[in-house]
């Protein structure tokens, strides 16, 4: 990553550190809530960041988890045909993030797996969509027994 000096403005504000670690571990936290105390593996924030800090992938996640994750894929092949271009871009800010997390003690590494230790807090704006975004994708993820089929139906490769 170049130094925060180089950095286009509007690209250190939204891939900033502190932010790409929030959206890591909320969606960290939800996963281990929604899979019984199961931690979600590493790679999945390399999944997770192209979902949510791409703002029409956003704007186009379901409401809830009950919406199937190959339903919405089959539904929305622009945005999945993306994905991996997204992920591929987004890792040096997603390995940057889990730094920080982790020096912040916002994740923690369990085995292999991150494990979200933030809080849940009251954001308002468009942090609050990033934020619930986050949080969708940990639940709805963590429905799927192997994260290898999520990173397949993603098109995404870990």
């Amino acid at each position: 990553m170049p130094s925060w000096a180089q950095r286009p403005q509007a690209s250190a504000a939204f891939l900033n550190p502190a932010l790409v670690a929030a959206v890591a571990a909320t969606a960290a936290r939800d996963y281990e809530r929604e899979a019984s105390g199961r931690l979600m593996p590493w790679p999945m924030a390399f999944v997770v960041a192209p979902l949510v800090l791409h703002r029409p992938t956003r704007r186009a996640l379901p409401a809830s988890t009950r919406t199937h994750l190959t339903n919405w894929v089959a539904d929305h092949p622009a945005l999945v045909a993306g994905l991996a271009a997204r992920s591929t871009s987004l890792a040096p800010a997603v390995r940057e993030g889990l730094r920080f997390g982790l020096r912040h003690r916002m994740l923690a590494i369990e085995q292999g797996c991150l494990k979200g230790t933030i809080s849940k807090s009251r954001t308002e704006g468009e942090l609050a969509d990033l934020i619930k975004a986050a949080s969708l994708i940990g639940r709805w993820t963590a429905k799927s027994d192997n994260p290898s089929t999520v990173f397949a139906l993603l098109g995404v490769r870990p």
